[in-house]
């Protein structure tokens, strides 16, 4: 059966349209419990799903949100009534997403340096999603910033894995999210973040294309150009969106719909503010928006304590977050919003 190149490039563009995002709820069962260890809360399958439930039942956040990457174990569960939560989202309007990769690995012969992995299978892997009601899924590469990091090995043994996954997501009829995370751990100035930026992100578009994936019907998941969280100086926020929009521009097709950020360890406001200063430098060939996990939950989640009692409360931080991004997710997000917002 051939591709559906028109359905792929409808989705695509689904979930960047009208100024809305991602909401990446696909952490895994180790990240989550650490999420809920801060807050105090066991993470059992039970208080798993209410999380995600309060999430997604969240009363007018499909006006911020477009789609939700899910986990394997969220994908198969269902709301308080009973509703599976990719019906339960796609009621709403909101595209159900599916992280696929299994996870960074240390790559052999190259210490310090990882390789995703989760190629085997992953073709049946891919249909059973679709079958459960994902239109999109991500695969997550890392790549670390350091004296001889990263190698040339790393990068194109990731970029290869990634356009492989990326093939077979649209074989599947599934919108592959490409994400290359270059990691800002370190002291690594500005200037370093950008260079390896564009490395990684060269070589994976020449993989892409190499691997015959069809851009107009994927979307790039990328870090933002940042100093190292431990430089002895950082970027401001002009000189972050300037950056990061000039490594975009030479490496980028036009042809990609959508970028959608991750936070990459930002703190909420942050990761907010440079992605609006970003799209006050536009327009741009792409839609720039987000795919944000703990910048857009962090707030709900310490909100609900794991207390039913808290859960409209958890909303309320949820949907704040949601709108703030969305606003700049169009260029129109200001302090002054944010506090207006808050206080509402």
């Amino acid at each position: 059966m051939g591709i559906d190149h028109e359905e792929l490039r409808t989705t695509a563009r689904a979930i960047v349209a009208d100024g809305r995002g991602i909401l990446a709820a696909d952490e895994s069962s180790g990240t989550i419990k650490k999420r809920f260890d801060s807050i105090g809360v066991e993470s059992t399958e039970e208080n798993r799903r209410a999380y995600r439930d309060l999430l997604f039942t969240t009363g007018g956040v499909e006006e911020f949100v477009s789609g939700v990457i899910l986990y394997d174990e969220t994908i198969r569960q269902r709301s308080a009534d009973g509703t599976p939560f990719p019906e339960l989202l796609e009621s709403k309007g909101v595209i159900p997403g599916i992280k696929v990769d299994l996870g960074a690995k240390p790559l052999a012969l190259a210490p310090g340096e990882t390789i995703t992995e989760g190629l085997d299978g992953l073709r049946e892997r891919l249909a059973e999603y679709r079958g459960l009601g994902a239109r999109f899924a991500k695969w997550r590469a890392t790549y670390s910033i350091g004296p001889a990091t990263p190698s040339d090995y790393c990068i194109w043994t990731n970029a290869h894995a990634l356009a492989r996954y990326a093939a077979l997501c649209q074989e599947s009829g599934i919108v592959p999210i490409v994400e290359p995370e270059v990691l800002m751990d370190g002291d690594h100035t500005i200037e370093q973040s950008r260079r390896v930026t564009g490395r990684v992100l060269q070589a994976v578009y020449t993989e892409l294309h190499d691997q015959r994936v069809d851009f107009a019907g994927s979307l790039l998941k990328p870090n933002m150009v940042l100093s190292g969280y431990d430089a002895s100086s950082r970027a401001g926020i002009d000189e972050v969106a300037r950056e990061t929009v000039e490594v975009l521009l030479s490496h980028v097709p036009a042809a990609v719909p959508g970028i959608v950020f991750l936070s990459g360890g930002q703190s909420d406001e942050d990761a907010t503010v440079h992605l609006d200063a970003m799209n006050k430098l536009g327009p741009h060939p792409w839609q720039l928006s987000f795919s944000y996990g703990r910048a857009l939950q962090a707030p709900a989640l310490k909100a609900w304590g794991g207390k039913p009692d808290n859960v409209a409360a958890a909303q309320r931080a949820y949907y704040h977050r949601a709108a703030m991004n969305a606003a700049a997710s169009t260029g129109t997000y200001s302090p002054e919003r944010e506090r207006e917002l808050s206080t509402a």
